[in-house]
């Protein structure tokens, strides 16, 4: 349940088995005789197979190397060959064989991750949301353009440094540690307030969700904080408890008696 083939010294094909015909829609009688990497192999790819086929004819073989083949109806094959060199009863190389897999469906899946990964970090790094990850020792790994903005820090400035030991005034680090090895241990954290320090010595007070990040098999590799700026909205609760406060003693202290109802 593999493509097989085979070739002679000069490269002609002289093996083709059923996988190799049914993955390429050529048949055996189509290919044998031919040589393989002109007349199946793509041109930006000709010259790294040919290579590999080379050198198992000088009894250098390979294993797991990768390259697109295209069927007869022009799809690209994505294989993982194994190239074998072929002797004789006397020793002599003869030719080679080479083992494939088709990979197309995995190369696929790859190419999707790749670029969910990339729209994913495209959209940490412009959203308007202050976002930052640490890793497992509490380094930072993610710092996006709208942290950078808020705080005054650039990712390159932050990137490999302590967040906590870094960036957060003395009198919250033991909370904000707490919340972030919380979420090491996948106890994930919602609006949890606590004050930022910009570059130039500003308070920023942030609202954040702590979220537990894990690789593809399920191991906790850090933690993505995705915060808030409510520094207006702090400000404006301090003048509104600031004025109730003001109110509040102009009644008790007024000159005239006053009631509420």
């Amino acid at each position: 349940n593999a493509p097989i083939f085979g070739i002679d010294d000069k490269g002609l094909v002289n093996e083709w088995n059923n996988k190799a015909a049914e993955i390429t829609g050529f048949s055996s009688e189509e290919v044998v005789g031919r040589n393989l990497v002109q007349d199946f192999i793509t041109q930006g790819y000709r010259e790294s197979v040919k290579e590999v086929l080379d050198n198992a004819l000088r009894g250098v073989e390979a294993a797991n190397f990768e390259f697109p083949l295209y069927t007869k109806d022009q799809r690209r094959v994505e294989v993982l060959l194994n190239a074998t060199t072929r002797r004789n009863a006397t020793g002599k190389v003869v030719g080679v064989l080479g083992v494939g897999q088709d990979i197309t469906e995995r190369k696929d899946a790859e190419v999707v991750k790749a670029r969910v990964a990339q729209e994913l970090q495209t959209f940490i790094d412009t959203a308007n949301a202050p976002i930052f990850g640490i890793d497992d020792k509490g380094l930072v790994n993610e710092w996006n353009n709208k942290a950078a903005e808020i705080t005054g820090f650039s990712s390159e400035e932050v990137v490999g440094r302590n967040l906590v030991q870094d960036f957060i005034t003395q009198g919250y680090r033991e909370s904000v540690k707490e919340v972030l090895d919380n979420a090491l241990r996948g106890v994930e954290a919602a609006n949890f307030e606590f004050p930022l320090y910009t570059k130039d010595q500003r308070r920023v007070e942030v609202l954040l969700n702590a979220t537990t990040r894990r690789n593809a098999t399920g191991k906790v590799v850090g933690v993505l904080g995705v915060g808030q700026d409510i520094t207006e909205r702090k400000d404006a609760e301090v003048v509104k408890a600031r004025v109730a406060q003001e109110l509040q003693t102009f009644i008790d202290t007024a000159n005239a008696p006053i009631f509420g109802i």
